[in-house]
């Protein structure tokens, strides 16, 4: 079966609709799957709801969605960094679900797995465990969160083959391999494609069988940084030698 695609648009055809469910991976901005958001943006689908840790920052990532409003609801950790979702929640125009980080990789890893819930003591008595089953086990409480599984996830890997084996790089392998697992359809975009056999078994995460298309991306991919943090330069020493 052909899994490499020449582009982001041909890699989704046929499978976007309006009012999926799309996991989108990533942390902050690094490993977000940003050209696969992009056709997204260009299919024109609405009433998302986008499964993602993040919501991107304004214009970048899954802001670019917002800005378009074409995602319905999120289910997330943390969004603190978009301006535009924070208008767009406050005055009702998007839904949001709330959850503790572990608990939403959790909910993800579990849906891959087939496990349709379990329980967890994060976030008892608190809103998050508002509406929700509770149990005691060994005289504590525990609220139950139900495992998350997409019509769509989209991932993005440092390296595959052209079966689908997907390798990860350091911080984006947060939320990627998981999200891989639990959807009906996964799509990557890869920043170097190999033959297979090219990548060391022990280095591959995400076996083949949970990738159904991929697409590779150009040379010189912008990855976008959240958050630049550097430290002053010292003042030179005399003599121009620091």
């Amino acid at each position: 079966m052909r899994k490499v695609f020449p582009d982001a648009r041909e890699a989704l055809a046929g499978l976007l609709r309006d009012g999926m469910t799309i996991m989108s991976g990533g942390f902050g901005l690094c490993g977000i799957p940003a050209v696969l958001i992009e056709a997204v943006r260009e299919s024109g689908v609405k009433d998302l709801t986008v499964v993602s840790n993040n919501a991107g920052i304004d214009g970048v990532g899954l802001g670019v969605l917002l800005d378009t409003r074409q995602i319905r609801k999120m289910v997330s950790s943390y969004v603190g960094e978009n301006a535009t979702f924070a208008k767009q929640y406050l005055a009702g125009e998007l839904e949001i679900e709330f959850n503790p980080q572990g608990t939403l990789a959790e909910r993800i890893r579990a849906g891959g797995a087939g496990i349709p819930a379990f329980f967890t003591k994060t976030g008892v008595g608190t809103e998050v465990a508002k509406g929700k089953p509770t149990q005691e086990f060994d005289g504590e409480t525990f609220v139950m969160e139900r495992g998350l599984f997409a019509d769509l996830a989209l991932v993005h890997a440092y390296m595959a083959d052209h079966e689908g084996n997907l390798a990860y790089r350091r911080t984006a392998r947060n939320f990627n391999p998981i999200m891989a697992t639990a959807a009906k359809v996964t799509v990557a975009q890869v920043e170097h494609l190999v033959r297979p056999g090219e990548i060391d078994p022990d280095h591959i995460i995400t076996p083949g069988v949970f990738v159904k298309r991929m697409v590779a991306l150009p040379a010189g991919y912008d990855k976008r940084i959240e958050q630049r943090t550097v430290r002053k330069r010292e003042p030179a020493a005399a003599g121009g030698v620091a």
